[in-house]
């Protein structure tokens, strides 16, 4: 298992991560099981990023709804994240927040190393205080063919933070190998279903 204080280890061969994701796909997503395996995941992911919450936002692009049916907290103190039902998307939230604008447009997942003296043509400082409060974060976008279906995010709240390579890599396995199961919760949701 690789140690979460070296550097020199290359966390994209985590074999524990990649099993966890592997089990996803095992059980039907929406079962108990499969929400206890993302738990998983996202307190893996947690914990070789070393940050203090992490989150998955998944979205429908043709009913423009989504939620946040998963998050990992290291502690108590930290704000939880997360939505009960599916709500519809802001119309306004892609003017209020650069990020889901570049979400929305395929661009290249977001490293923000400090919230705090980021530009403007990254992030809304103020809408990221008063929505999330943290420090520094990884926006990271799940699309396919130019769609995005959810946003893995993961960040710190009491200092700046220096991503590494090696988070990039984790970050860049885990959307690759989430993007699917994002996928597959979203089109076989109950509720979406049924409001057809």
């Amino acid at each position: 298992m690789p140690q979460l204080n070296d550097s020199t280890v290359d966390v994209t061969h985590d074999d524990t991560l990649g099993t966890l994701i592997d089990q996803l796909f095992e059980t039907p997503p929406h079962s108990k099981n499969s929400t206890q395996v993302m738990d998983n995941v996202l307190a893996r992911l947690g914990q070789q990023l070393q940050c203090d919450r992490v989150f998955l936002y998944l979205r429908s692009p043709d009913a423009q709804i989504g939620r946040v049916p998963f998050c990992w907290k290291k502690q108590p103190s930290v704000p939880t994240i997360y939505d009960p039902a599916w709500k519809s998307e802001d119309p306004a939230l892609a003017e209020d927040d650069p990020m889901f604008a570049a979400a929305l447009k395929a661009q290249p997942s977001i490293f923000v190393e400090d919230v705090e003296t980021a530009g403007p043509e990254v992030l809304n400082r103020e809408f990221e205080r008063q929505t999330f409060g943290h420090r520094a974060l990884i926006h990271a976008h799940l699309r396919s063919e130019q769609t995005l279906w959810g946003i893995l995010q993961a960040c710190v709240f009491e200092e700046p933070r220096a991503w590494s390579q090696s988070d990039r890599q984790l970050i860049g396995q885990a959307v690759t190998r989430l993007t699917p199961f994002a996928i597959d919760y979203v089109k076989s949701e109950p509720e979406l279903a049924t409001s057809k």
